[in-house]
C-alpha cells in the first residue's frame, strides 16, 4: 500500500461474529472457596476465558482455580489470610507481569501464585524454570475507527510498514498522519505484535519509531480497549477479545473499534484459519508438571482444561490442538 496509490475508504459496519453467548464474567474469583489451590495471574486476553474455566472445572466436587484479572483494584489477596498473611500484592497486568510475579512467588516460596496467564511464549531463562502449556489459539488483527482512513483491508507488508513508521504510510512526524499505538508495556498482545511487525522492545522504548505510542493523554494504552481509538488511530486487538466482547460474553469496551483483514483473511469465528495468530498459554512450574492439582487441571490433552472446548470456544478462541503439551520449558 503506497499512500500516494490508494483510496481510503471508510467502513460503515462492524463484522457478525457468532460466538455463544453467556453471562459476563466476573473479574477475580466469585463464589466458593473464595480462595483456590492454583492461583493464577497476568494476561489481558486470556483472564476472561480462564475465568470461564474456573467456574466451569471442579475437582473432587470443588473449584480449583482462581484466576485473578489484569485490571480492577490496585491490589489482590491471592490466599487466606488466616493461613497465608502475605498474598496481598499489586494486580499484575499483563503477560509479562504476570510471570514476574509467578517467578517472585516460587523464589519466596510463599505459595501465594501458582501459574500465570501469558498470550506470549517467553522461554527466557527462568529460576526456578517454568512451563508454557498451550491450550487455546487466539487471531490478532488490527482494528481502527468505521470512519477512519485508514484502510479496513491490509497486507502484512502495510501493517509492516505503519509499525516502521514509513511516511509514505503514516506521514511525517511530529504531527503524523496517523496514530500507531501498542498496548501497554509488559503486554504479551504487544510482544506478539511487536515480532509480526518485525521490530523490537529495544527499538521501540529507545524511540526508533517515533511514531508509535503506549500512552494516551498520559495513561498506558490498555490492551483489547477500543475505546482509545480515534479517526486516525490503529492498535492490535485480540479477535478472540473482540468476538466475546461482541457477544456480550464479556464486558464491551470495544468503543468503536471493527477489526481489519489481514492478506485478504477476515478476522472470523475461531482463528485456526487466520494468518496472524498465536498460542496462549499457562504457564506452570516445571518442577510441578507431575503434581497434582497442576497435573490434573493443566498437563495433558485429558486435562481439565483441555476438556472443556466449549468454554474456550464460547470466549471467541479455537481450541488447540497441542492442548495440554508440556514441551516448551524455560532453561
Amino acid at each position: 500500500m503506497n499512500k500516494k496509490k490508494i483510496a481510503f475508504a471508510a467502513a460503515a459496519a462492524a463484522l457478525a461474529l457468532g460466538a455463544a453467548g453467556s453471562s459476563i464474567a466476573f473479574a477475580d474469583p466469585a463464589g466458593q472457596p473464595q480462595y483456590r489451590q492454583l492461583s493464577g495471574v497476568g494476561s489481558d486476553t486470556t483472564q476472561d476465558v480462564m475465568n470461564g474455566l474456573a467456574a466451569a472445572i471442579t475437582v473432587n466436587g470443588q473449584k480449583v482455580l482462581g484466576s485473578y484479572d489484569a485490571t480492577g483494584s490496585a491490589n489482590i489477596t491471592t490466599k487466606d489470610p488466616a493461613t497465608n498473611p502475605n498474598c496481598t500484592m499489586a494486580r499484575p497486568n499483563g503477560s509479562g507481569a504476570g510471570r514476574s510475579a509467578l517467578l517472585n512467588s516460587l523464589q519466596a516460596n510463599n505459595g501465594c501464585l501458582d501459574f500465570a496467564r501469558s498470550s506470549a511464549l517467553n522461554l527466557a531463562a527462568a529460576a526456578p524454570g517454568l512451563t508454557y502449556v498451550p491450550f487455546a489459539v487466539d487471531g490478532v488483527s488490527y482494528a481502527i475507527t468505521p470512519g477512519s482512513a485508514i484502510p479496513r483491508k491490509l497486507s502484512l507488508t502495510d501493517l509492516k510498514a505503519i509499525y516502521h513508521c514509513d511516511p509514505n504510510y503514516v506521514g511525517t512526524g511530529p504531527n503524523y498522519d496517523m496514530t500507531v499505538y501498542l498496548p501497554q508495556a509488559g503486554s504479551g498482545t504487544r510482544s506478539f505484535w511487536q515480532s509480526q511487525m518485525g521490530i523490537t522492545e529495544a527499538d521501540v522504548v529507545a524511540g526508533v519509531y517515533p511514531c508509535i505510542k503506549d500512552k494516551k493523554a498520559g495513561a498506558p494504552v490498555q490492551e483489547h480497549d477500543g475505546r482509545v481509538l480515534d479517526d486516525s488511530a490503529i492498535v492490535p486487538f485480540s479477535i478472540a477479545q473482540y468476538q466475546a466482547q461482541s457477544s456480550q460474553t464479556i464486558a464491551d469496551l470495544r468503543g468503536r473499534a471493527l477489526l481489519g483483514t489481514i492478506d485478504g483473511l477476515a478476522p472470523t469465528v475461531l482463528n485456526n484459519g487466520f494468518g496472524v495468530k498465536r498460542d496462549v498459554y499457562n504457564v506452570i512450574p516445571t518442577s510441578k508438571v507431575a503434581t497434582a492439582p497442576w497435573s490434573n487441571v493443566f498437563v495433558g490433552a485429558n486435562s481439565e482444561i483441555c476438556k472443556q472446548t466449549s468454554v474456550i470456544n464460547t470466549y471467541g478462541f479455537a481450541t488447540n490442538p497441542n492442548c495440554g503439551d508440556t514441551t516448551k520449558q524455560t532453561p
